[in-house]
């Protein structure tokens, strides 16, 4: 049995991500009531001096419900135009329910591309505690109308968890229709229990989160384990937990078990480890031998070209790549010192004969020091 000791009560500041299903109808339009319930937690939050951060969904259907349609469509084009016309409407009503308390919001709308970018992942971390010095509550959602590779971020988890991260937040809070992590699906599984307390994110957890089947939801339990693994890992506790139930925030502040509680690892990843494991896709992956997974997970060493089997995909010196092993399961990931076509050259190569192919001295293919070991 996991330890549940939940010692929350000196939280200051605090990511907040609420979803689709929480804030809309079935018919897709904005459900006022939950939206007004989330905010006057977070603004009696803000009054006792804690900082507060928003991710709100719900641009696209709240464009569902403006324009009347049946349902969620499936081309990004649509869903596009749908966060166009919806954000607008989420922001202004977020804006009007705020003001009601005294509190000032600030619309702040990103993209993987904001992360993936060193600079611009810099520049967003500077704004964001920008706003909250200034004592604003930022409402963060993706930038769904310019977002085309990725337009959805998994309902907005993966991006609280990427913030959360950004921020050195001392605590993420996903709150769901649902509750928490069960043992099981409970809308079809009576049997399925809450897990009340989660020290590790084992391939067993991994099954109990299923798959979502909601029409407007994009996230599921799949994606909030994602965002789970970002928050832990960057030394931040979660807890997800049913955004339906009253007080809630606050009743996980006081530290009561509700919800399912994710413990944040002792040793975390600092920020710019955070930033290479998390805020970049990965441009193509390497595949190690036995040797290079044992110097890279027990020994701590850098990946040099002699470790290398093969090499997938396209990408330049500086990009991030991912490293598995020879049964495909990676375990890595990392700044590549040279480029796929670089690598292909000098795979399995000794340094001194790696050289004599590029005609240049050969280094490390990733330095240790732009290594991220993923247990």
């Amino acid at each position: 049995m996991e330890s549940d000791n939940r010692n929350l009560a000196e939280t200051q500041t605090i990511v907040v991500k609420v979803g689709t299903r929480l804030l809309t109808y079935e018919t897709g339009k904005l459900n006022l009531r939950a939206m007004e319930k989330v905010v006057r937690e977070l603004a009696d939050l803000k009054n006792q001096g804690k900082d507060v951060v928003l991710v709100s969904s719900g641009a696209v259907g709240a464009g569902i419900g403006r324009l009347g349609l049946p349902g969620k469509p499936q081309s990004t084009p649509e869903k596009q135009a749908l966060a166009a016309i919806g954000q607008g409407l989420l922001i202004q009503m977020y804006e009007k329910l705020f003001a009601e308390y005294g509190q000032v919001v600030a619309q702040v709308l990103l993209t993987r591309d904001d992360f993936q970018d060193r600079k611009r992942y810099l520049n967003s971390r500077n704004a964001l505690l920008a706003l909250l010095r200034l004592g604003a509550i930022p409402v963060i959602n993706e930038n769904d109308t310019v977002a085309v590779e990725e337009i959805e971020f998994g309902d907005n988890d993966t991006l609280s968890a990427m913030v959360a991260s950004t921020l050195d937040a001392d605590l993420l809070v996903i709150l769901t229709d649902i509750g928490g992590l069960y043992s099981g699906n409970p809308k079809l599984d009576q049997a399925a229990r809450l897990i009340s307390t989660i020290g590790e994110i084992t391939p067993e957890v991994r099954t109990w989160a299923g798959t979502s089947t909601e029409a407007l939801a994009t996230g599921g339990m799949v994606t909030k384990l994602q965002a789970a693994e970002i928050a832990v890992n960057s030394g931040i506790p979660l807890v997800i937990a049913g955004g339906r139930e009253p007080d809630i925030l606050h009743r996980i502040l006081a530290g009561e078990k509700t919800g399912t509680y994710f413990r944040a690892r002792e040793k975390s990843l600092d920020c710019r480890k955070r930033w290479i494991a998390y805020g970049q896709a990965a441009h193509g992956r390497v595949t190690v031998d036995d040797g290079a997974r044992k110097a890279l997970l027990d020994d701590g060493k850098s990946l040099l070209p002699s470790g290398i089997l093969e090499v997938t995909g396209e990408f330049e010196a500086g990009e991030m790549v991912a490293v598995e092993d020879r049964d495909g399961f990676e375990f890595a990931r990392g700044l590549a010192g040279y480029s796929a076509g670089e690598l292909r050259k000098i795979k399995g190569l000794r340094t001194e004969k790696a050289a004599k192919i590029l005609q240049k001295q050969v280094g490390e293919a990733i330095h240790r020091n732009n290594l991220v070991v993923c247990r």
